[in-house]
């Protein structure tokens, strides 16, 4: 843990009050400071006091002026002022001990970090989180946390993670529930383990326990799996059981609760052969980080955008690339595209032949993949590729390959596309 101050952000309340760089940040308002959480939970007040202590151990008060919820501006040696807290569980499905060996080396760590969950929206399954975390985050009230469920029969969770704590830490569950933490809630599925009447009874529990909404997603397994427990793919059969099930008891909850809470991602609906639902069934988009509704809402926003256009539009002809379970969609908006304003363009769905054909997202495609399987076609000028493909605010594909090494291959340039169907269609009229 470290709270020393590294620096200062320009005309900030911190620099305005005159706090220096290398002073070790100890309170705020009279509350101690050990990490992230408490930084940004008692710097949100007004007008706050800090006791900062200087290199040589003196101390000095400081109020620094301010108004409510706007930041300090001070900075420390890392983003949580301590290091991200690994994962303790051995998940029979856990995606990162199916990576590619020869992968950089952050794509191997595990975080579990609840404090990742609060600022970042990650999933954490609260094996790692002690007692006193969690009285912090109860007496705190910090919302909302996002939880990697799967089971709520303790001996399967317990199997399911590869960790006793497993079971323990579904008291965690109960304990935020009923101190109203808003808890969002994912379950991986296993065919064979959690699914069926095991589904059930995680869905009942989870409703009980106060979970404000719920994914179920499929299992993704890579063909790196050697010396991994035995899993099966969710196949159309299951994916149709599946939907059936978390539709019915979604329906139930709607009644109750005023919500459905419990949403199939849009991978089941994928591999099901359903169409996907309407918008109203997504509820104002609640788990599309987690994949629930995303094709519908690019759907929706590219429709609507493409409304708002009245005639041809000049711009070269394109190909985008995408996963193989996308392609379908993004063709009949390319196809939608091309009636309305003329500009011509195919999609090309790359198959996953680094991380095994049974991975068909976009958000696993390598940049080696892209050019195996582009080099030599004609891409019509231009080549779009999904956001998701690359490191989270950079330009890096899972393989380490940069978007400019595929420019270079491939002798077209690439456009980076937000998961957005508005700048979707900004791309493909040659807007971006």
């Amino acid at each position: 843990m470290s709270t020393v101050i590294t620096s200062i952000d320009r005309r900030s309340p911190a620099e305005r009050a005159g706090v220096r760089t290398g002073e070790k940040l100890i309170s705020i308002g009279g509350h101690a400071v050990e990490d992230v959480l408490d930084y940004r939970f008692f710097g949100y007040d007004r007008d706050p006091e800090l006791v900062l202590e200087a290199p040589d151990g003196t101390r000095r008060v400081l109020r620094v002026k301010k108004p409510e919820a706007e930041d300090l501006g001070l900075n420390f040696e890392t983003y949580l002022m301590d290091e991200p807290r690994p994962c303790s569980n051995h998940c029979l499905f856990c995606f990162v001990d199916q990576m590619a060996p020869g992968c950089r080396d952050t794509l191997y760590f595990k975080d579990d970090d609840a404090r990742l969950s609060f600022l970042m929206g990650n999933y954490i399954t609260l094996t790692n989180l002690s007692p006193r975390e969690a009285r912090r985050i109860i007496d705190l009230r910090i919302s909302p946390i996002n939880v990697s469920v799967h089971a709520t029969d303790p001996k399967l969770r317990a199997a399911l993670l590869g960790n006793k704590a497993g079971a323990d830490s579904l008291e965690y569950m109960k304990a935020f529930g009923r101190a109203g933490i808003v808890m969002n809630g994912q379950i991986v599925l296993c065919p064979g383990w959690n699914d069926g009447d095991q589904l059930q009874r995680t869905m009942e529990d989870m409703a009980q326990w106060g979970f404000a909404s719920c994914s179920v997603v499929p299992v993704g397994l890579t063909r790196f799996r050697e010396g991994l427990s035995r899993l099966r793919p969710v196949d159309r059969e299951t994916a149709n059981q599946v939907i059936d099930q978390v539709n019915a008891f979604g329906e139930t909850c709607l009644e109750r609760y005023g919500s459905r809470k419990f949403f199939c991602s849009d991978e089941l609906y994928i591999r099901s052969g359903r169409d996907l639902p309407e918008e109203d069934y997504y509820e104002d988009y609640v788990q599309i980080e987690n994949g629930v509704g995303m094709l519908r809402s690019l759907m929706a926003e590219f429709e609507a955008g493409l409304r708002l256009e009245d005639g041809p539009v000049e711009a070269p002809p394109y190909t985008i690339a995408t996963g193989v379970s996308a392609r379908p969609y993004l063709q009949a908006l390319a196809d939608k595209a091309r009636e309305k304003t003329g500009v011509t363009g195919q999609v090309s769905a790359i198959v996953n032949d680094f991380f095994g054909h049974t991975i068909d997202v976009a958000g696993l495609i390598t940049g080696q993949d892209l050019i195996a399987q582009l080099k030599g076609k004609d891409l019509g000028g231009r080549l779009l590729i999904p956001v998701n493909m690359l490191r989270h605010g950079g330009d890096v594909f899972l393989d380490d390959l940069r978007v400019s090494d595929v420019e270079a291959a491939l002798g077209v340039p690439v456009t980076v596309v937000e998961q957005d169907g508005f700048d979707l269609l900004d791309a493909i009229l040659g807007r971006k």
